[in-house]
C-alpha cells in the first residue's frame, strides 16, 4: 500500500490543517484588536477608530467561516466568500453613515489615542499578513482571507495618517475624510469578493 502522503488526500488533509492553524491565530488577534479599538474609538471620538474596529468584528467573523470552509468543497466556500462581501460591503455602509454623522455632529478627535492605537493595530494586522501570505493563492476561501487582511493594514495607515492631520489643523476633518476613503476601500473590497464568489458559484458542480 502506498505512502498516505503520495497521493492528493493526504496533502489535502495537510493543506486543511494548516490554513486551520493559520485562521485561528488571526481570528483571536481580530478579536482582540477589535475591543480595543473599539473603546479606544469612543473615548477619542473618532469615526477612522471605530470604522476600523468595525472592520476588525468583521474579520473575526469572516476569519470563523473561513474555519468552518476549510474542509467543505468549492462551492461551500464560495458561499462563505460571497457571504464574506456582503459583511464587507454592510461595514462600508456603516462607515459612510458615521462620515454622515460626524459632518453634521463635528468634534475635534485625540489624535494622540488615535495614532498609538492605530500603530498597535498595525502591528496586529502585519502579524496578521505575514501568517497569511503563504496561504494568499491557494483557494477562494482564503483569498478573500487575504483581501480582508491587507484592507486592514491600509486602513491602520489610514488612521494614523488621520491623527496626524487632525494634531496639524485641529480639525475633525481628517478623520472624516479617512472614514470616507475606508468606506471606499471596504466596497472595492467587497465587489471583488463578490465577483469572485459568484463567478466560483456559477461553475458546473463537480
Amino acid at each position: 500500500m502506498a505512502d498516505c502522503c503520495e497521493n492528493k488526500a493526504c496533502a489535502l488533509d495537510a493543506l486543511r490543517e494548516r490554513q486551520s492553524a493559520t485562521l485561528k491565530i488571526v481570528l483571536g488577534i481580530n478579536a482582540v484588536m477589535f475591543a480595543v479599538e473599539l473603546m479606544a474609538g469612543m473615548m477619542a471620538g473618532s469615526t477612522a477608530l471605530l470604522s476600523d474596529s468595525l472592520d476588525n468584528l468583521g474579520d473575526a467573523l469572516t476569519y470563523g467561516m473561513s474555519l468552518y470552509a476549510v474542509s467543505r468543497g468549492p462551492r461551500s466556500k464560495a458561499k462563505v466568500a460571497l457571504f464574506k462581501g456582503v459583511l464587507i460591503l454592510l461595514a462600508s455602509l456603516f462607515v459612510l453613515s458615521q462620515v454622515v454623522y460626524r459632518i453634521a455632529v463635528p468634534v475635534v478627535p485625540l489624535y494622540e489615542t488615535m495614532g498609538l492605537v492605530s500603530l498597535l493595530a498595525l502591528l496586529a494586522n502585519g502579524t496578521c499578513l505575514a501568517l497569511l501570505w503563504k496561504h494568499r493563492k491557494e483557494d477562494i476561501n482564503m483569498s478573500s482571507v487575504w483581501e480582508c487582511s491587507r484592507n486592514d493594514i491600509a486602513a491602520n495607515i489610514a488612521v494614523f495618517v488621520a491623527a496626524g492631520g487632525v494634531a496639524l489643523t485641529h480639525s475633525g476633518w481628517p478623520d472624516i475624510l479617512v472614514g470616507l476613503a475606508l468606506a471606499l476601500l471596504f466596497l472595492k473590497s467587497a465587489a471583488k469578493v463578490l465577483k469572485g464568489a459568484i463567478v466560483e458559484l456559477r461553475l458546473p458542480a463537480s
